[in-house]
């Protein structure tokens, strides 16, 4: 049995350190190598057979790897070495969005870290068709939609919109279940987090993170589509606009 393909979340981090060696090659006998690839063989990836195999995830390993991120770049002026489209991705990513690139990797750092990436098992829809979730990545995906499926976090935000006074309806296309299904529908919604974990970082939600959005909206919130697996309630939003000729589907 082979070692199993590199992920979207594991080629963000060797890049991540591709970047702060100043897309030089992470070498074997590095001290740093090692313990970043200690760090791949403790992510919550694989199954026990697949890190049982002598060369997963080894330092030599993520030693190759780095060498064919610095050469998929699209400025690399060289022959580049075989490393599969996946890393062609993420080297153009780290090349277009390094800034956004490196908050991500050190979001699953700090939450691997903190142990906290480790105890949510996998979620569905983690996964988009592609087989991984670019940009955010399969774990911070995991880590979005194991919170947002808190029924506890829910209860608390609808309580505060009782509380205050504000409608439960769709932030996106203002649909209120209560309108449409009468006491059944009463105080039901679901919730989306306005900003991604890559930026907001491994902190405690807090209801003000938290937007209302219908089952629709919310699946639409985290399809993948142009290289992107996360949108704000506002961005949806923009995107209904400019396919319905621009009418903003919050007058309908």
């Amino acid at each position: 049995m082979r070692s199993p393909s590199w992920s979207w979340d594991e080629l963000l981090l060797i890049c991540a350190r591709v970047v702060e060696n100043d897309w030089r090659q992470l070498r074997t006998y590095q001290r740093a190598t090692e313990q970043l690839a200690d760090l791949l063989q403790s992510l919550p990836l694989h199954d026990t057979t697949a890190r049982s195999l002598p060369e997963f995830r080894s330092a030599a390993s993520v030693s190759r790897k780095s060498a064919d991120l610095i050469t998929n770049r699209p400025s690399y002026a060289r022959q580049a070495t075989r490393g599969g489209h996946l890393t062609s991705l993420v080297a153009e990513a780290f090349t277009t969005r390094e800034s956004e690139m490196m908050e991500a990797a050190q979001a699953i750092e700090d939450g691997i870290s903190s142990g906290e990436l480790l105890r949510i098992p996998p979620q569905p829809d983690e996964v988009d068709v592609d087989g991984y979730a670019a940009r955010e990545g399969r774990l911070l995906a995991r880590w979005a939609i194991f919170r947002e499926r808190n029924p506890t976090l829910r209860k608390r935000k609808i309580a505060e919109a009782n509380r205050i006074g504000t409608r439960i309806q769709c932030d996106v296309c203002q649909f209120r279940f209560a309108d449409a299904y009468g006491p059944i529908g009463q105080d039901y919604i679901e919730v989306h987090h306005v900003q991604p974990l890559h930026i907001s970082g491994p902190r405690e939600t807090r209801l003000h993170d938290l937007a209302f959005v219908c089952a629709n909206c919310h699946r639409m919130c985290h399809r993948s589509h142009l290289g992107s697996t996360w949108r704000t309630p506002d961005a949806l939003r923009s995107l209904m606009a400019t396919h319905s000729g621009g009418s903003d589907p919050a007058q309908h």
